[in-house]
């Protein structure tokens, strides 16, 4: 192969890392308490883990409870060098089945949401 076709194989796989990496959105990784999971008490946060870095002012949660009402939660941070976003919740989580609602922006720009579930054991 010659000079000029490996310096254009090489300039065409660095354009195709970086395109890669600018089309990459906030995907969650891990949550805790885990989508699915029955815990056995009220968790005292909820920690969802991203695998990209987090805009905080453009993220946020909602929780639905058992009953149909939203939780009342503090204010999020975030944690892990932007990663994870951590919501303490204001008040302790009665039994029953729990949908937590996302919403963030990456420092990319792009917007992702979702929702993942869990219950607190009676």
């Amino acid at each position: 192969m010659s000079t000029l076709s490996n310096l254009v194989a090489l300039s065409a796989v660095a354009i195709l890392g970086f395109a890669g990496q600018a089309l990459a959105h906030a995907h969650l990784t891990k949550t805790v308490p885990a989508d699915k999971a029955t815990v056995a008490a009220s968790p005292a946060e909820l920690d969802l883990h991203f695998s990209e870095e987090l805009n905080i002012k453009f993220s946020g949660v909602k929780i639905i409870g058992p009953d149909k009402a939203v939780v009342k939660i503090g204010d999020a941070m975030l944690m892990d060098e932007g990663r994870t976003l951590m919501v303490p919740l204001a008040q302790t989580l009665s039994p029953g089945a729990y949908a937590v609602e996302f919403h963030v922006l990456s420092t990319d720009g792009h917007k992702t949401n979702g929702t993942y579930r869990f219950t607190v054991k009676p």
